[in-house]
């Protein structure tokens, strides 16, 4: 099972939004289960999609293969990628992740348009969790 966060899930779509008819390709990173507010369900070990890094259109470089090269490896568990002129499916541009999440248009977290999928493509179950990371300020 794959866990993200419902607040991720909206700000990835409206990236994949904002960018169609281009591709948008980012970093997404996990939180423990036991660090998010909400997540009572979910086993506090268990690790939860809640974050993501800026994609950055104008660098090229940093985005060769699907792969976002400024980012430290160590920080993306994951990889979001929009599709919007194909399947909700992982293709050769986008396993370089141990979690692959798709989307596809019309841009929602229906199942048809948003999934996640592991590094051979295939397809992996997904719970959308209605809980959110601890607040942070930019002292930390």
């Amino acid at each position: 099972m794959v866990y993200i966060t419902r607040g991720l899930v909206e700000v990835l779509l409206d990236l994949a939004s904002d960018a169609d008819p281009d591709r948008v390709t980012t970093g997404v990173s996990v939180t423990p289960a036991g660090e998010l507010e909400g997540a009572d369900a979910v086993p506090p070990e268990t690790p939860v999609f809640t974050d993501f890094f800026l994609p950055d259109p104008g660098n090229s470089v940093n985005a060769v293969f699907g792969v976002d090269l400024s980012t430290p490896a160590r920080q993306a568990q994951g990889q979001f990628v929009s599709h919007p002129l194909r399947e909700l499916e992982v293709t050769k541009r986008d396993d370089l992740a141990q979690v692959i999440f798709v989307a596809v248009p019309p841009w929602t977290d229906d199942e048809r348009s948003f999934g996640a999928f592991d590094r051979t493509g295939d397809r992996q179950p997904l719970e959308i969790v209605d809980a959110r990371p601890p607040a942070q300020s930019l002292s930390e």
